[in-house]
């Protein structure tokens, strides 16, 4: 063996491993960048609008129409009396809580509740777990974990 050939078997095997070293390297940089980013949130079915709004032609459409004086003193929508006991309160958990049909974690979820959404909390079990909520301006009551909401100030 003469002394170019053995030079050009070590710069091959160097050339072999760089190129093996930086295309790993290109692997696990692309692979773990795509671990950090953040899923978006998930959409309940319940939280879906279920008809859309109806289509206006821009051509016809002049715009609001102008409201009369006895509507606009009305409220939007009138303030909810609430069951002694029974305050107002918002969703801190930041992935949204589910509503359950019982106060234990084994229980059906009934429905999905979505960050800064208001509830009314009307009660807390006896363990001091959970806290049964209603939804504004529904019937629809529930239980959650008790601590992942904030009472709201009136």
């Amino acid at each position: 063996m003469s002394f170019s050939s053995i030079l050009q078997f070590i710069l091959g095997v160097i050339t072999g491993l760089i190129l093996l070293l930086a295309s790993g390297t290109a692997a696990g940089y692309y692979f773990l960048s795509r671990m950090v980013v953040i899923p978006e949130r998930p959409v309940y079915s319940e939280e879906r609008p279920t008809a859309s709004p109806p289509a206006t032609d821009p051509e016809t459409d002049n715009g609001p129409e102008p409201e009369t004086a006895a509507e606009s003193l009305e409220p939007e929508s009138p303030t909810e009396e609430l069951e002694p006991g029974a305050y107002r309160a918002t969703v801190t958990w930041p992935d949204g809580l589910s509503l359950r049909s019982e106060p234990n974690g084994e229980s059906e979820s009934i429905s999905g509740l979505a960050y800064d959404q208001e509830i009314i909390i009307l009660k807390t079990s006896e363990d001091g777990n959970w806290e049964q909520v209603r939804l504004p301006n529904s019937d629809r009551t529930g239980w959650v974990r008790a601590g992942n909401s904030q009472a709201i100030e009136d």
